[in-house]
């Protein structure tokens, strides 16, 4: 068993080449199933969409087993906002042929996993320059992406008559019309509910487009190369490094 919890630590939280491409794999695989619940969240449930659910699920547990098995506080891990929704997509799948189809929705929380994974984040600060130079967009970016398809998905299952047959583009364009705040008013939510449930696009969508924006026009960080430790990213009015300590000479804006 020592061995076995070894070989995952390695793979998990390694810095070889081999533990970095089997985390790139991890997240190919959370993405490959965000589409795969997308995709079967609006249809009936049949034998073989029900047992592709449980052997997902079952890869997800495997996956959420060895992170909680190898984590030095397991119950730090366990109590974070993603690692709950992935017991929530867990018990959604392995149940599926016992729940109703509005709750198949509850699996699209596991987008959230591709927000909240610290080991991708640092290897692509080492991997990728456009991303250092660039993480503030992209996590927003993603941030935004993840809430646009949770609503839509939301929105689908919910809301959306069953025998439309552009059942999830009509979702979709009803979350970007109201997001955006356009209102084109060709697609509505007449229930209660439903306009509740605009109200809380309106709110929280356009917050994150404006935090986007914001990573965009606005960033919170200078691209300034440290002379001494090459650290890249420092705050507007940094004097010193804060990795080094040497001294910064970082131009401003403003009348000489």
């Amino acid at each position: 068993m020592a061995r076995i919890k070894k070989t995952l630590r390695y793979l998990y939280i390694g810095h070889d080449p081999v533990s970095v491409w089997f985390r790139y794999c991890l997240i190919l695989f959370d993405a490959g199933t965000i589409v795969f619940f997308i995709a079967t969240a609006h249809i009936p449930h049949g034998p073989g969409i029900s047992a592709a659910s449980m052997i997902v699920g079952f890869l997800i547990l495997l996956d959420f087993s060895a992170r909680l098995w190898i984590a030095k506080k397991p119950w730090q891990l366990f109590l974070k906002v993603y690692t709950l929704a992935d017991v929530v997509v867990i018990l959604s799948l392995m149940l599926d042929p016992l729940i109703t189809g509005n709750l198949a929705f509850l699996r699209i929380l596991r987008a959230l996993r591709l927000i909240h994974s610290y080991h991708l984040l640092r290897d692509l600060r080492r991997d990728s320059s456009f991303f250092r130079t660039h993480e503030d967009a992209v996590i927003a970016a993603i941030n935004l992406l993840v809430f646009v398809f949770v609503t839509s998905t939301a929105v689908l299952v919910f809301f959306i008559p069953e025998n439309s047959q552009t059942a999830y583009i009509d979702a979709l364009y009803f979350t970007m019309a109201t997001l955006t705040t356009t209102g084109f008013g060709d697609i509505t939510l007449a229930t209660p509910g439903g306009k509740l449930f605009s109200v809380f696009i309106m709110v929280v969508g356009v917050a994150l487009f404006v935090r986007l924006a914001q990573a965009i026009f606005m960033p919170q960080k200078v691209r300034y190369k440290c002379p001494s430790c090459g650290l890249f990213r420092h705050d507007p009015d940094a004097v010193h490094c804060k990795h080094c300590g040497e001294v910064l000479r970082i131009e401003t804006g403003g009348s000489s």
